[in-house]
């Protein structure tokens, strides 16, 4: 039977090295030669069996070790270089792999200074986020993913963009929709741009939403995806081509500095102007006061989904014509933030949205269910808050549902124009922008010590938070 070979040289000297003995005294209790021994460390010769189990009797070492791969700490390596920092410093993982295996306490302080790196990053950010909320502007030099810089521009300005709402009403009444929005889109493509629109099964497209063919001149759109979903992605296509003008100006404003940032604006901007399409302005913004924007009949009503009627709320800011201020915020289970976005600009200032007691967190324990808040901030300011889960593509047998919450909100002062202004009677729940900016005393659901005070550990008294202060 041919024997399994197991190349572990740096493992094998650095059991050495931490037993302290030279190679020939090792060579001799293993009974091969010094050069032998310096050829299995250099990883020229690899571990027999037989030498495994010699190394496990005479040194006590666990077989698993010398046998298994670099594992968490090439994990670890990888998730550091997957940094935006670092991209493109290595072709391949190779190199990764030869310094978990031959240097891990290398590999493990590598680990550590990207941790700390990161760190301060984060406290940086929060502490400008503290000094804006202050009037006082800090520039922060940091290295970016373009998602990032995207999301960060949308986030910082009006979620209006007033040519493509234009462009968008214009292309809804040429359209002449009626009750067929689906229909008149498909139609409009084949009979202008000679482009048909087909529904694929999940194994013929199993990874995408949408993807168009131009061979064929065919629109393939996933049925994974829901009537709602497959509208806004012909919407999209429809919009990216008739609004084109429209969307290439507004996108020439963020000036952004990469032309994959530009790709991803220009995609954001479509899909916006695919919900103005699907919901134009003065019908959606006259149905929404008349129905004092309660969610779920302003979806029924236009035939979309809870998720794009929450976005077009924060859209309804046209001059002259504007409709509650809403913001918006979707995280998924993990808190992740996939996005934020606000009809006057998110009020990361006022209101921070990185809370634990917010209801968006809430929404998760019953899925489906509409939860409202009237929530408090430290400084008085308050806000009526509106979560519910809503789930993405269908997913298959062995796959998890894509389960994500929205939160959308605004200042309690609009309270009695929304049916959830019954939320502005009751106690409001106190909150804060973050753990780190939240000076909360007694807090029970603070996660993080405040970047602001120090902490005061008390041997003598301890107070209701792991992360009591001054």
């Amino acid at each position: 039977m041919a024997e399994n070979k197991i190349f572990a040289g740096p493992r094998v000297r650095r059991i050495r090295n931490g037993l302290q003995l030279t190679q020939t005294a090792m060579a001799e209790a293993l009974g091969i030669s010094p050069s032998y021994l310096n050829l299995i460390e250099r990883n020229q010769r690899p571990l027999t069996v037989q030498l495994l189990l010699k190394l496990a009797s005479v040194y006590k070492v666990d077989l698993e070790e010398l046998q298994g791969e670099a594992g968490s700490g090439l994990a670890q390596l990888r998730e550091v270089f997957a940094d935006p920092l670092l991209a493109g410093e290595l072709p391949g993982d190779q190199e990764l792999v030869e310094v978990a295996e031959a240097a891990p306490n290398v590999s493990g302080g590598i680990v550590k200074l990207h941790r700390a790196y990161r760190e301060q990053a984060s406290r940086l950010r929060d502490l400008a986020a503290l000094l804006a909320g202050e009037g006082h502007m800090a520039a922060l030099a940091d290295t970016r993913l373009p998602m990032d810089e995207v999301r960060e521009a949308f986030e910082a300005r009006p979620n209006h963009f007033a040519r493509i709402e234009e462009a968008a009403e214009a292309l809804h009444a040429s359209l002449s929709p009626g009750d067929d929005l689906s229909g008149a889109m498909k139609a409009w493509l084949r009979r202008e741009h000679g482009l048909a629109v087909r529904t694929l099964p999940v194994h013929v497209m199993p990874t995408l939403r949408r993807r168009f063919d131009r061979h064929s001149m065919r629109l393939f759109v996933s049925e994974r995806l829901s009537p709602f979903d497959q509208l806004r992605e012909i919407a999209i296509e429809v919009a990216s081509i008739a609004c084109h003008e429209a969307i290439a100006a507004e996108l020439e404003q963020f000036r952004f500095a990469t032309a994959e940032a530009r790709r991803i604006g220009r995609f954001e901007l479509a899909r916006y102007a695919a919900h103005a399409l699907m919901m134009p302005y003065a019908a959606f913004l006259a149905a929404a006061q008349r129905m004092k924007y309660d969610l779920a009949v302003l979806a029924a009503r236009f035939q979309v989904s809870y998720e794009q009627v929450a976005n077009r709320l924060t859209m309804l800011q046209r001059p002259g014509a504007a409709g509650v201020p809403f913001f918006l915020i979707e995280i998924d289970s993990a808190g992740n933030r996939l996005r934020r976005a606000g009809a006057q600009g998110f009020p990361h200032a006022r209101f921070g949205g990185g809370c634990p007691k917010l209801n968006v967190q809430a929404a998760f324990a019953v899925p489906g269910q509409v939860l409202a808040d009237r929530v408090g901030m430290p400084d008085g300011t308050e806000f009526i808050t509106v979560a519910r889960t809503v789930d993405g593509p269908q997913a298959a047998f062995h796959e998890r549902v894509r389960r994500t919450a929205i939160l959308v909100g605004c200042e309690a002062a609009f309270a009695n124009e929304m049916v959830y202004g019954a939320a502005a009677v009751m106690p409001a729940i106190a909150i804060g922008p973050a753990c780190r900016l939240c000076e909360r005393q007694g807090c029970l659901a603070r996660a993080e010590p405040p970047i602001t005070r120090p902490l005061g550990l008390d041997e003598m008294a301890t107070g209701l938070s792991v992360f009591d202060f001054q």
